[in-house]
């Protein structure tokens, strides 16, 4: 598993109401009050979506680090809006945890059967050469991420221009796992002509 990518396409629904979507100025929001981990992902999102065209600025700049430490009013959140709003800002981009699994794998013992030519002993005696793997298990964690991207100069029901779901396995190291998921993210908004 570590060798291929941690981050798994979940499922996704987009807008069929919405036949145009050009933002021209998005904010990236990473829910989370690991401060590191939220200015990497926003950083790595505004990027891939600066190189397709689109404006895109770290909510870390625009608003409180603290904004998403603690549960808002829905008025403080339409204040938020507003005052976006105000700054030019036409789109929104919201990721965040929504569920975190413990998992926890079995693998049986096996005998494998070593090959090893370079030494004369070794070669000799190579089907007697059994080594026993003992079984085990392995420990670790699911986490479930949701992307969503609203278009907040919408006045109806139809703000929510795209939401998707996607599983990351085991994540060790920040950097590179948020690398990879921001890379399924803008494949997904491609395949789906969210973007360009």
């Amino acid at each position: 598993m570590t060798s291929c990518s941690s981050t798994r396409f979940i499922d996704s629904w987009k807008n069929k109401g919405l036949t145009v979507f050009k933002p021209e100025k998005m904010l990236i929001i990473g829910m989370t009050n690991n401060f590191t981990a939220r200015k990497i992902f926003e950083e790595k999102m505004k990027n891939a979506l600066y190189l397709r065209g689109i404006n895109a600025i770290e909510s870390s700049k625009e608003i409180s680090l603290t904004f998403t430490d603690s549960k808002k009013t829905e008025s403080e959140i339409d204040a938020l809006k507003k005052e976006l709003l105000n700054k030019g800002f036409d789109a929104i981009a919201i990721t965040a945890v929504v569920g975190i699994d413990d998992k926890q794998d079995y693998n049986s013992g096996y005998y494998t059967f070593g090959y090893e030519w370079y030494r004369f002993g070794r070669y000799y005696y190579r089907f007697q050469n059994v080594y026993y793997t003992p079984e085990y298990y392995s420990n670790y964690k699911i986490f479930h991420i949701e992307t969503s991207i609203y278009d907040i100069k919408s006045i109806d029901d139809k703000s929510l221009v795209w939401v998707g779901t996607f599983d990351i396995v085991d994540p060790n190291n920040i950097t590179s796992t948020i690398e990879d998921y921001v890379k399924r993210i803008i494949l997904q908004l491609e395949k789906e002509g969210i973007i360009k």
